[in-house]
């Protein structure tokens, strides 16, 4: 680990080692390869220099680094030689405190004066930053410490192997990693893994490939889980490391969503939480609203360099309507009557929030505009400062309101509409479908350029449409905004030549003057924004197109090892044979990991509404994905079993209420037509 670049181990947003190195006999450690035996554990292997120069080497060193209630190094040195070898091993360790966006950003930090004290094998390391007592305390049975180097010296003997063990664990104000009495702390991680593994669905594909991607996204999402000590049951998902080891509102909300068919206590756990901490107050410094749903949670970074000066940060335009759009989604799975109980009074907040603060001028759409200049500029999940440009390359200025902002508004106003009719309340519920279609009506006439043949990306300040062409109207499509007689013409923009690298679909066209495939937000490729333009395109019948993205995708996860990152480069596939990596990409990232999932169940067209009785399931896979069989997924507190065997579909396990459909539903002949005429189903 060097300081100079963003390694160390990191706690509450703190970075307390932040210098590593392994030496042996004063030269450092040539590496020959490393591997991630599970996401808590992984091995490196290397050899050590030799002291005369030749190239071989008769030294060859294994670690074995493990996450179990701190740090823990296991170190093996194994003599490959006929003689025996004088070793002294050292491994050098140094401690900086660093806020988390300090080491993000390159900024040096300023390393407190601290106190190291040794006693024996053990060390510890103690500073005050921000007023908060930081210590580390290191273990390491038979070293010998001087300072903050940790010595051994041995004698291997030929064809013998000599081990140590160090074992790292930091704390603030005394108050370390969990653990629990009943079980070693080094089991803690691989126990909670095991756990959920053992109820999430199981996956069988003949496609080695595609059966690797799967089981990396499910190993992903269990390692990003976190857990609220005040309530046990409760998991929320952490938008991805190492960066975003935190409960963020769009991302968690998003990342729940596509993993719904994996475990719907992912969605639930991260509704009730965000629910705990809806805004209650006007706040301008943390933009904290009432009803609001928060952006992020910081606990151990400085204040002052967090977003809002603060720990919790409410500056999101969309986790709001996608708190409530999550809500019916989760309803549509069979669990009304966990959302009623709980969290009905949340929801009708948050809507409340965004006809009110929201919509602060009243023209009928949701804009955002930071009231801190600790805040963020943009607000939408294009939240870069430049994120959000007219097709000539000028800056949008706020406050702006987000094409695909309005169509989570939809959605969250059908959501609510779902419910009250699934509640019997026909009143409420034609009025939510009513404010759904008058949304829709004023957003396909004030957001549609005709002459483009494609959605403006917001509106400024001033009401002039921003008219880059971008990416976020495949999420129109996505949650049904889109008229019919428009979705053609989306659909191929999106897959044109500008906008499709055949890695994926980039964030902004090619054709736009901001252009740039390597920015984070102007031309890059995210794997989430892919996933739900696959979704929209599939629900309004562009089978192919979606299609097309779909396995762009997954090739591309494939190509990165199983693994998808948080963005990779939007270049061409042509011209790139593998997709170009992204400096500082999250890996794992959460909604990057739930992509795969989400994808899939788009290409079962894996369509649950039990409020209106059915499971709606017509796979359109492509061939080469081969034979899928899927147990153990969870729908209205049953197990299903989904095979698609030589093209023939199988679903077990249904309940007796639910009836099966081996048909597309008809997402927009539902709710918003039946209340546009005032009736009810």
């Amino acid at each position: 680990m060097d300081p100079l670049h963003p390694h160390g181990v990191f706690f509450r947003d703190t970075r307390f080692v932040s210098r590593w190195e392994l030496g042996i006999n004063g030269r450092p450690i040539e590496s020959l390869g490393n591997t991630i035996i599970d996401p808590f554990r992984a091995a490196f292997i290397g050899r050590a220099a030799r002291s005369d120069g030749l190239a071989d080497s008769n030294l060859l060193v294994e670690r074995r680094r493990s996450i179990d209630g701190g740090l823990v190094e296991e170190l093996r040195v194994t003599n490959h030689s006929v003689d025996i070898a004088k070793c002294s091993v050292t491994v050098s360790l140094g401690a900086d405190f660093a806020d988390l966006f300090e080491v993000k950003e390159a900024r040096t930090p300023h390393v407190p004066r601290h106190t190291v004290r040794s006693v024996g094998s053990s060390l510890t390391i103690e500073a005050v930053r921000h007023g908060r007592h930081q210590q580390i305390s290191i273990d390491a049975p038979g070293g010998h410490i001087i300072g903050q180097t940790i010595t051994y010296q041995t004698f291997i003997a030929p064809q013998g192997t000599w081990t140590c063990r160090i074992s790292m664990t930091p704390s603030i104000e005394g108050i370390g990693p969990d653990m629990d009495g009943a079980i070693r702390p080094q089991d803690i991680p691989e126990e909670r893994l095991l756990a959920w593994q053992s109820h999430v669905p199981t996956v069988s594909l003949s496609n080695a490939g595609l059966a690797k991607i799967l089981q990396t996204s499910q190993a992903d999402l269990g390692s990003l889980r976190i857990f609220n000590p005040e309530h046990p049951g409760r998991v929320v998902v952490a938008a991805g490391s190492p960066w975003f080891m935190a409960l963020f509102g769009r991302d968690s909300l998003l990342t729940s969503f596509m993993a719904l068919p994996l475990d719907p206590s992912l969605a639930l756990g991260t509704l009730c939480t965000l629910a705990d901490t809806q805004g209650q107050k006007v706040d301008a410094r943390s933009e904290e609203q009432p009803g609001r749903i928060l952006h992020e949670v910081r606990f151990g970074v400085n204040t002052g360099l967090a977003l809002g000066g603060g720990s919790a940060y409410y500056g999101s335009v969309d986790a709001t309507p996608l708190f409530v759009t999550l809500a019916g989604e989760l309803a549509r799975w069979g669990f009304q009557s966990d959302v009623t109980r709980s969290l009905l009074p949340a929801i009708d907040r948050a809507l409340e929030w965004i006809e009110t603060y929201g919509d602060a001028d009243g023209d009928g759409f949701v804009e955002y505009a930071r009231t801190t200049k600790h805040g963020l500029i943009n607000q939408g999940w294009k939240d870069s400062w430049d994120g959000i440009t007219f097709a000539n390359g000028a800056l949008a200025e706020a406050p702006i309101a987000l094409c695909e902002v309005q169509g989570y508004v939809y959605t969250a106003y059908l959501s609510r509409a779902l419910m009250a009719q699934d509640a019997g309340d026909s009143a409420l519920a034609t009025h939510w479908g009513n404010k759904a279609a008058a949304l829709k009506d004023a957003f396909n006439e004030r957001f549609w350029l005709p002459r483009r043949g494609y959605y403006a990306l917001a509106l400024d300040r001033d009401k002039n449409v921003v008219d880059s062409c971008a990416s976020n109207m495949g999420h129109c499509l996505w949650s049904g905004i889109v008229d019919d007689d428009k979705a053609g013409a989306v659909a191929e923009h999106l897959v044109s030549k500008e906008m499709f690298t055949g890695w994926g679909v980039r964030t902004l066209s090619s054709a736009m003057a901001a252009y740039n495939p390597a920015s984070y937000h102007n031309g890059s490729i995210w794997p989430h924004d892919n996933a739900l333009i696959a979704s929209g395109l599939m629900r309004y019948g562009y089978v192919e197109e979606a299609q097309r993205i779909a396995t762009a995708i997954l090739d591309a996860a494939e190509a990165f090892g199983g693994r998808l990152p948080e963005l990779f480069c939007g270049l061409d596939r042509d011209t790139y044979p593998t997709p170009v990596p992204y400096p500082a990409s999250c890996s794992p990232q959460a909604w990057a990991a739930a992509t795969p999932i989400q994808l899939m169940r788009v290409l079962l067209r894996f369509d649950p509404c039990l409020p209106q009785g059915g499971l709606w399931v017509d796979p359109v896979l492509p061939p080469r994905f081969g034979d899928i069989r899927v147990a153990n997924v969870p729908l209205a507190g049953s197990r299903l079993a989904v095979n698609i065997v030589d093209g023939e579909t199988q679903v077990a396990g249904l309940p007796s209420t639910v009836k099966l459909h081996r048909t597309v539903r008809k997402p927009l002949v539902d709710l918003l037509d039946v209340h546009r005429n005032g009736g009810g189903r």
